[in-house]
Formats: C-alpha cells, structure tokens, sequence
C-alpha cells in the first residue's frame, strides 16, 4: 500500500528523483532556472540521504505511522473534554437555533450566520453541512461541535500531505506537528463557529491546486473550487483566497507547452467545472436575492456607501500589523497574548522565504514563491477588506477573518524547519547542528503553544453551564412564558433561547438576531429575562447585576408592575435577571 505522493516500497528507484521531462524527446536538464514544468516526479522525492537526519529518516516510520501519529495527537488535543471547553454565547445559541428549526421543523435556512457588518450573512452550506449531526444527536451541541473538531484533526492530515509533497517527509511531519499542537487551531475546533472549519476547506483548496499544478492532473482543480467554494461559505472573507487558486492556475496555464503533459483543453473545463461548483454552492443565497428583492445585495450597497471614521494609523502601520497577525496567529495565537513568540515566528517565516525563494529544487522554490505571494496578497486584501484587525476586543473571538492563510504559513514553517535540519550533507558537524537548532526551535514552540492551549472549562462555562442556568431560569419562571431580552440590545441572547427551546419551554421573543416569536410580552403572564453582558458595560454606561437592568426596565410599560424574582451569575460574564408580575404572582414575599 502507498500513500499519496510517495513511491511504492518495492521500486529501485523510489528514493531517485526522476528528471524532469521536457517535451516528448524525454530530454532532462537539471538546473536550477529550468523549471518550465513541474510534473509530479517530485512528489517520489525523501528527505536527502546525504545528512545524518537524512538518513535516519529513511530508516524511519513510514509515512502512514507518521500521519497517524500526528492525526493522534491532534484528534487528543481536540476532542479531550469537548462538551464543556468551547466558549458559548450568542453565536453558539443562534447557529444552534437555526439547526434545531431545520432538522426538526424543517424550516431550510437560505442565508448563514450574520457578519458584524450590517444585514449581510455568510453562507448557508455552513448550516447543510453541521445538519447531520444535528439531527442524528437530537440538536446536541457537543456532538455537532464534534464535527468541527473531526475537521480539525482532518486539516493536519491534509497540511501534513500537503507539505511532504513540497518539500518531503520532514517538511511534512514538521509542517503536521506545527497545525497539530497550534493553539489557535484546537481553539477554533473547540466551540460552534462559521469560520473554524476553513483550517480543512483552505488546506483542501491549495493541496488541490497544488496537485493540479505539479501533476497536470487537471481534475484536482474541481478539488480546489470545492474547497475555495466552501471556504468562502463559510466566511465572506474567504473569497480572497480566490486570487492564490486562481493566481496558480494562471501560471500553469501560461507556462504549459503542446508538447508537454499540460493539456489547456482539460484544464480549461476543469476550471470551469470548479466555477459552476463554486456557483452551485450560492444557490440558497440566489434562492434568498430573487424572493427578497435582493436584501442581501441592499445591504452589502449600504454598507458600502456608509461614510468611514477616519483611521487613526497610516496605511504601512495597518499593513504591518495585520501581516503580523496572519502570520503569528496560526503558529503562538493571538499576538497581543505572546508577543516576543509571535515577533519570532513571524521573522522565522519570513526568514523561510528569503532563503527559499532561491531553492534549488523546482518544487520548493515554486511553493515557496506562491505561498509568500499569497500570504502577501492576503495581507494586503484584509488591511482594506477587514480593518478591525489593527485592534483586538479581549473577550471575544480574535483573527477568524484570515482563517484561509493558516495552511500557508504552517507550510512554510515546516519547509523553513526541515531545510534547516536537513543542511547540506558535506559537513557533518553542520548537520547535526542543524538538527539540534531545529529541535529546539520546536520545542521552545511547543512550550509556548502548551502555554496557550485552550483551557478544560471554558471562562463562560460552556454549554453546559447554560444548560444549567437555562434550567434555574425555567425554575425561576414557574412555568410562564419567558421573554429574553439581551443587554445591550444589539446583543443576543440566542445562548440561553437555544436551550429553553431545546428543552421544549415556550420563548415568546427574544432581542438581536435570535428574535422568536412576537416582540411584545404580556408582563401579566409572562416572566421577563434580562440577559447582561459585562463585556459591554462600557457601552451600557451601567453596572449588569443592578443599575443597567433597573435603566432598561424604565423604558418599558407596565415595568412598575414586575418584581425581581431571581438575580444569579450565570457566568463570570453574564447576569440574568428574572422579573414577574406582582398582580399574577402567588409568591407571598413578592413586594
């Protein structure tokens, strides 16, 4: 059995790197600035023999025990106390709605998750694809979060793959290990959230192009539209990952010849099967366009021609900082938590590709110019596309939008790491140096990462911790219909709905984008619930816990006739308060 890219066992010539061919004569030429065509020889190459690490490594485990080895690890890493370690709040309990609605209501969701920009949603696939889980676990949230964390672990394999296809079996054991122990990635596989599985998409998009590229097996580039097409389902932001796919395929096509194994005829209908693919994906946002008057393309015009607040840095500052970001992030986190590691890795990955650059092997060389014109380009395209990446908002979700470069830089790193460990096999003293300097640079790193994985217990106590205050609530209420409404307002309260609508307990509305039901409640029969959140007390000018809710009750009607029947911290975040009515109360110490 062999694995993907690498020679069967029992070829003489498996560990020989086949020449490259060059027409139909079957001429060879080995330099270094002949590299017209890459056919998928390079794919049979292994670590050089010539170095000490090299040679243990062709006496090492096979492939597949390394693939498995890192598939191991990260699927521990991942999946170890899943239920209650991924962050729940108003995101989770939105996207858990709108599952619950489809597999038991059958209401088909047209749009995905709302963006922070205005009316605009990313795409719906994003709902199709967690539908199964949700309806064979009865809308369990651990068990659909269970998926995102399967595409975690499977995005290592593809980046490992990817990786030892450039630059071989080190490149990718290192590569693997980097996305494997990376604490961004076990995060983002973690909790409930569009863009956390784009780690698997965007791998999926550039291993298909790059296979397409090198092996002018032009069905791989159906491959890459499936992943660019999910990757930009699954955020709006993806689609910048367009230009590197399409930026490959260009210079394919360019530099193929009638006589060498690129056939543009082939290529050119793969492409535009990947198209359609991509087009076929948006069939439930055209569905959306033609039976709303086009909302979602109103909104995306409006948002647009709002008037922008100046910015208070310069264009190379914002550029600076978010190529910082995209380019530490995959590797330490968020660069504001581990800045000297982040400063680092980002001079490690820019190091990779000076040196690089100029490779002497076609295939590296190539990657290498790709991925840094790619990360380059994406760096460029969010200063403009995502400005809220010059700032970080502690408590929330931080640097899901340049989700689709993370497979980039991982790549990078293990090609950078593994030509520093392989060295030149002439001077021996030189080699093994390189091999302790390689093995120490990926310990310090994992030091790090350990320092910054994920903790058990989520700081909002999870799922489970709103399951639980979800249950004290319906206790509080006495079995009256509750009303939610969230603090601030723009904020909903989609994680405390989504279990009262689980447990089957009547919610007759609810504020934000979790609205259910009509948005006026009967203080006679109903319990109102007030949703707190502490993040934004700034912006309530109030205290939660008191002053903000005694605030929002002033504006309502008939608030003189409730009375605070429950006040608890559902988590260190959050407050919910719960008031009924003195007229309909049987409760003798009600005021």
């Amino acid at each position: 059995m062999t694995t993907p890219g690498h020679p069967p066992r029992d070829r003489p010539d498996a560990h020989v790197v086949a020449p490259h061919r060059l027409g139909s004569a079957g001429a060879t030429d080995r330099r270094v600035g002949n590299d017209s065509h890459l056919d998928d020889s390079h794919l049979d190459r292994s670590v050089r023999p010539g170095t000490p690490l090299g040679e243990w490594l062709e006496a090492g485990p096979p492939d597949r025990v390394v693939l498995l080895g890192l598939l191991l690890v990260a699927a521990v890493l991942r999946f170890a106390f899943l239920a209650g370690r991924g962050a729940w709040d108003a995101d989770q309990g939105h996207d858990m709605l709108v599952l619950h609605a489809l597999v038991f209501d059958g209401r088909i969701p047209l749009l995905g998750p709302p963006t922070s920009i205005g009316d605009i949603h990313h795409g719906a696939v994003y709902y199709y694809l967690l539908a199964p889980l949700a309806f064979v676990s009865r809308a369990d949230p651990t068990i659909v979060v269970s998926g995102l964390a399967a595409a975690g672990t499977a995005a290592v394999g593809v980046v490992w793959w990817l990786a030892r296809s450039i630059g071989g079996r080190l490149a990718g054991a290192i590569a693997g290990l980097l996305i494997a122990v990376s604490p961004s990635a076990i995060e983002a596989s973690t909790f409930l959230w569009n863009p956390n599985a784009i780690a698997l998409t965007a791998a999926i998009a550039l291993a298909g192009a790059w296979r397409a590229h090198t092996s002018r097996r032009t069905r791989w580039w159906i491959v890459s539209g499936l992943g660019v097409g999910l990757t930009m389902q699954l955020h709006v932001l993806g689609v910048g990952l367009v230009v590197p796919v399409v930026g490959l395929f260009i210079w394919g096509w360019r530099r193929g010849s009638p006589g060498a194994t690129f056939d543009r005829r082939r290529a050119a209908l793969a492409g535009l099967a990947a198209v359609g693919l991509i087009v076929a994906l948006y069939v439930p946002l055209i569905v959306n366009e033609l039976t709303t008057n086009f909302a979602e393309t109103r909104a995306a015009l409006a948002y647009l021609s709002e008037p922008r607040a100046a910015e208070s840095l310069d264009p190379v500052s914002r550029l600076l900082i978010v190529f910082l970001r995209i380019v530490s992030w995959p590797l330490v986190g968020l660069i504001t938590d581990a800045a000297i590691p982040g400063l680092l890795a980002s001079m490690g990955i820019i190091a990779t590709v000076a040196w690089r650059w100029r490779s002497s092997d076609p295939a590296e060389r190539h990657a290498v110019r790709w991925f840094a014109l790619s990360v380059a380009w994406s760096a460029a395209f969010l200063t403009v596309a995502a400005q809220g990446l010059t700032s970080v908002i502690p408590g929330l979700p931080n640097d899901h939008y340049h989700a689709f470069v993370d497979p980039m830089v991982f790549t990078l790193g293990g090609l950078g790491l593994a030509a520093v460990a392989r060295g030149r096999g002439q001077r021996p003293g030189r080699d093994a140096a390189g091999a302790v300097l390689v093995t120490i640079a990926l310990g310090a790193l994992l030091l790090v990462d350990i320092g910054r994985w994920s903790p058990t217990v989520s700081a909002d106590l999870g799922w489970p911790g709103a399951s639980s205050a979800a249950t004290r609530v319906v206790a509080s209420a006495g079995g009256r219909p509750i009303v939610l409404s969230g603090l601030p307002r723009f904020k909903g309260t989609g994680a405390y709905a989504f279990p009262l609508v689980r447990a089957g307990h009547p919610v007759r509305s609810a504020t934000g984008p979790d609205a259910l039901g009509s948005p006026d409640a009967d203080p006679r029969t109903d319990a109102l619930v007030i949703v707190c959140d502490r993040l934004f007390e700034a912006v309530l000018l109030a205290r939660c816990g008191g002053p903000a809710e005694d605030e929002y009750l002033r504006g309502q009607r008939d608030a003189a006739s409730l009375y605070l029947a429950d006040r608890f911290e559902a988590s260190p975040r959050t407050v919910i308060s719960v008031y009924l009515s003195i007229e309909n109360s049987s409760d003798a110490a009600a005021p």
